[in-house]
């Protein structure tokens, strides 16, 4: 198993739920998870006329990217993202079913979340402030600076953060093994993030099958 900690300084700061998959089937689409995502987008369109309307709901995102050096009205929680683009009435980006059911969770309860390739990713994870100089190549994206702020790294360096997931280790469709994180403010209940984590287990063995390695909450 592979040991994930939250760095001294940044304890308090934040916390996460941690869940590792092996040997999921990753399809380039599926029917039936994506009919899952229209459904919840229409109830939040039918609930908010506009984004401005559901600030309560993107409060913890909003906090938690605060707290980590980031502001969330320039640069957006991938959640809130998700959920501007649902009431707004445009498509989600269908990229492959792991990463579509990822944005089903992360829609869900309106946090960030990470989805990392663990195939791809060498030795212990830690959850650390980026040093001098770190960056790492994001998803059709530039470099992403991770200086000062929270980053995820392993033993080759930082691989991902709140805001952006990593090149390095991103998921297609030969990925089997996963690491999801979601991210959460220091103050968000653990009952509340536990029950997070069992909806990510539910959607993401639903639509792949596999098996569930490990589920906790770091940071409690």
């Amino acid at each position: 198993m592979i040991p994930i900690e939250i760095d001294k300084p940044l304890q308090g700061a934040l916390k996460i739920g941690v869940l590792l998959f092996e040997g999921l089937n990753c399809q380039k689409q599926n029917s039936d998870l994506w009919q899952e995502i229209e459904k919840l987008t229409d109830e939040y369109r039918q609930r908010f006329s506009e984004p401005t309307n559901a600030l309560d709901l993107l409060k913890p995102a909003r906090d938690l990217y605060r707290k980590i050096g980031i502001e969330p009205t320039r640069t957006r929680p991938s959640s809130e993202a998700l959920l501007r683009r649902a009431i707004k009435d445009k498509p989600l980006y269908q990229i492959n079913s792991i990463v579509d059911a990822g944005n089903l969770c992360s829609l869900q309860y309106l946090l960030p979340v990470g989805l990392y390739d663990l195939s791809k990713i060498s030795g212990a994870i830690i959850l650390r402030k980026g040093n001098s100089g770190e960056q790492f190549k994001g998803i059709r994206k530039d470099m992403i600076h991770v200086e000062g702020r929270y980053t995820l790294a392993d033993e080759i360096g930082p691989f991902g953060n709140p805001s952006s997931d990593s090149l390095r280790t991103s998921i297609n469709l030969n990925t089997g093994n996963l690491l999801f994180i979601i991210y959460a403010p220091s103050y968000y209940l653990d009952e509340k993030l536990h029950l997070h984590a069992d909806f990510t287990e539910q959607k993401m063995l639903t639509y792949h099958k596999g098996k569930l390695l490990s589920i906790s909450v770091i940071g409690i």
